[in-house]
């Protein structure tokens, strides 16, 4: 059965730092808080399509820095739908700077199975200068505590901050890999309107990664996680009207996880010399292999790759068998 989320989106409450590229509001879609009945009416409503295997999650703010007793009424309402078998458990998440042994013995007592860490950097200087709040020894000791107390721990990284670089995104990459997270997700910064990276961008001082330099750095950080057995389960924010209306600049598109997988397919390829190659590809990544408007092929070809693209259902989706 696949697996889903009920989201539940508790936006900048109790977030005790204004970070440089947040917008809480603009990137949830989220204007207030949610009561104990938007709870119940969010999990009502996705288990009557059935289908699937779901966890009610609480994203979008520090859900562990909210008012300890409006927490405590989110999680016993979502804890009625896990005791009665409806859904399977309960994700939040929540900053590095906002875990102790305390919430971790509440949070368990509700049938919290997953914490996800917003941890963006292992860049003392990046967490700096995006006005983070806390540190990377910060994220370190909150994921040993989480899986400690037998949490599934997810972890969540952005891209192109400002003083950040692709070296500096890599080596993050790999510390958080050494953390042991069972998920990931990557986040290319996007520029919102009202935030700090948009005055920084605005003024000149700023310029943040395009789509295609994100993806292509993406690329590059994917297959570190999943070669590591790490679950990537989210590439790029979620798009929206309201994010496009409020979008500076960065990396935003609507089929980005798309572009990302496609560059990996690409660098498969040119990994190998140039010469002549038959491509052994699933029928459900064709389009990404040929890329956008063919792009993929059009580099390949320039660079000297001729390539006879062969339908294989035996080859796992995204991935290829090259002779």
């Amino acid at each position: 059965m696949k697996k889903g989320n009920i989201s539940i989106f508790v936006p900048h409450l109790g977030c005790p730092c204004d970070c440089s590229f947040c917008n809480q509001k603009t990137i949830t879609g989220m204007k207030s808080a949610p009561s104990v009945e938007d709870v119940k009416s969010a999990a009502d409503t996705a288990l009557k399509s059935g289908g699937y295997e779901y966890e009610i999650a609480f994203f979008g703010g520090s859900f562990t820095a909210i008012d300890r007793d409006y927490m405590t009424e989110l999680l016993r309402a979502a804890y009625d739908y896990v005791k009665n078998g409806s859904v399977s458990g309960i994700r939040i998440s929540t900053r590095p700077d906002c875990i102790d042994s305390d919430v971790l013995k509440l949070l368990k007592s509700y049938g919290v199975t997953s914490i996800e860490l917003g941890a963006q950097s292992m860049d003392d200087g990046v967490l700096i200068a995006n006005r983070r709040g806390h540190t990377a020894e910060d994220v370190v000791k909150a994921s040993v505590l989480i899986r400690s107390f037998g949490f599934e721990l997810g972890l969540q990284m952005m891209t192109g901050l400002y003083t950040d670089t692709e070296e500096k995104s890599l080596d993050t990459a790999k510390k958080l890999i050494a953390l042991k997270p069972s998920t990931i997700r990557i986040y290319p910064t996007v520029v919102l309107k009202g935030t700090e990276l948009a005055e920084l961008y605005l003024n000149g001082v700023y310029n943040p990664p395009d789509v295609e330099e994100s993806a292509v750095l993406c690329a590059k950080l994917v297959p570190l996680f999943e070669n590591a057995g790490i679950r990537v389960i989210r590439l790029g924010l979620h798009s929206s009207q309201e994010l496009k209306s409020s979008m500076l600049a960065g990396g935003c598109h609507d089929s980005f996880g798309e572009l990302v997988r496609s560059k990996i397919l690409l660098n498969k390829i040119l990994e190998r010399p140039v010469g002549d190659y038959e491509v052994f590809v699933n029928p459900r990544s064709i389009s990404k292999l040929k890329g956008n408007k063919k792009s993929n092929l059009s580099l390949l070809e320039k660079k000297g790759y001729n390539i006879k693209i062969t339908v294989d259902s035996s080859v796992d989706v995204d991935e290829l068998r090259i002779k």
